[in-house]
């Protein structure tokens, strides 16, 4: 049942996107950068807030040497972007201390969020909904200080930047993902049209505000993530080729393909906008699939994390984390050389696949318009 459901939407969606209009081309040359999302693009959200578990060394160690607010050894996908776009990496939107510097944009992405508003058991109740609220509050109150005998001018965004800045969104993996734990594969396939609509409702929202620019990444490859492996790979029947769950990859395929409609439709309704759909799905399973090729060695194995091989990953205990399991006090450590491992922590990818993903990302190949022939710096392809 469930393949024939897969089959179904699969056939449906790509019979839309054949028909839908062809997208204007990306144009790099942004003031300031607005990010909603989930752990992929934290960049510190999460933890601003004081919700959840302290997030302590290793995170962070690779390049911040120190824990930097996000699930990771060193570097995000969005950081790399910004990097290559020369710009400073974004502070997340409740960070208070410390002189945050908004000038150039805010993050509002916060680890454990879903598109579809938060429930009493989720990880954070920063749904993309209470982001988006987020964004108007913080576009109001810049507003109101703006020109503020102008001594607030050098740290937050001109009211302009507001209109030619860049939405970028990372969203819809918890959605997925955290439903296959209550809900079988055909309840979580027959989900997403519901999953999308609180999306585009928040992107309609955003645009109404004179938004232009749109970056919306897909998601990636579920099934290959080393706590869903632990969770719903026991049995090896369920599991495809390269190890990875089937269910939860066939899910993230069709939220793709009605994500990458939902963007044709879209740009079809905003004529005035840019929308670009970027497939980073089919870039992280190009990883994993030919890690080697790239100096990778481990495609499905935690770094950092308890259990030893071949997932290296304990639900009960979080990178960094100290706790007594079965009686004996257990620290989760990091791997000794974090570039030959694609997963960081079992859910989250380390800054060497960070750095695979953005410099495939940044080729244009990936995205809807393709845009490699609009660059405006040279980059230089790492992998």
């Amino acid at each position: 049942m469930a393949l024939r459901t897969f089959l179904f939407f699969s056939f449906f969606t790509t019979a839309i996107l054949l028909s839908a209009p062809l997208i204007p081309a990306v144009d790099f040359n942004y003031p300031a950068i607005f990010n909603f999302g989930d752990s992929n693009s934290d960049t510190g959200g999460l933890v601003s807030a004081g919700i959840g578990e302290p997030l302590d060394l290793p995170n962070g160690a690779t390049y911040f040497h120190k824990p930097s607010g996000r699930f990771c050894d060193g570097r995000l996908i969005i950081d790399f972007l910004l990097d290559e776009m020369d710009m400073p990496f974004l502070n997340a939107y409740l960070e208070s201390v410390g002189l945050p510097n908004f000038q150039r944009g805010c993050n509002f992405a916060s680890a454990g969020c879903t598109i579809l508003p938060a429930t009493a058991s989720s990880v954070s109740p920063f749904s993309f909904g209470i982001q988006v609220a987020q964004f108007f509050r913080f576009k109001a109150r810049v507003l109101e200080l703006l020109g503020d005998c102008g001594k607030l001018d050098r740290f937050l965004p001109r009211e302009d930047y507001f209109k030619q800045g860049l939405y970028m969104f990372d969203i819809g993996q918890n959605d997925l993902a955290g439903a296959f734990y209550s809900k079988s594969e055909d309840q979580v396939i027959a989900s997403i049209p519901t999953i999308l609509q609180e999306f585009e409702e928040g992107v309609k929202k955003i645009y109404g505000q004179g938004a232009k620019n749109f970056w919306i990444h897909n998601t990636g490859p579920l099934g290959c993530l080393p706590q869903n492996i632990a969770a719903f790979g026991k049995d090896p029947f369920k599991l495809d080729g390269l190890g990875c769950v089937s269910s939860h990859n066939r899910a993230a395929k069709l939220f793709n393909l009605q994500l990458h409609a939902l963007c044709r439709k879209l740009q079809g309704e905003f004529s005035d906008a840019n929308i670009t759909f970027v497939d980073v799905f089919s870039i992280k399973l190009n990883l994993i699939s030919n890690f080697s090729r790239y100096g990778f060695e481990h495609p499905i194995t935690a770094c950092c994390g308890f259990g030893g091989p071949p997932l290296n990953y304990d639900s009960r205990i979080s990178c960094g984390q100290t706790k007594f399991l079965n009686g004996t006090s257990v620290t989760t450590k990091s791997c000794d050389d974090t570039t030959e491992y694609v997963s960081w922590d079992g859910i989250h990818y380390t800054e060497a696949a960070n750095l695979y993903v953005s410099s495939l990302i940044l080729t244009g190949k990936y995205s809807d318009p393709p845009f490699f022939d609009k660059m405006p710096f040279l980059f230089k392809l790492k992998f």
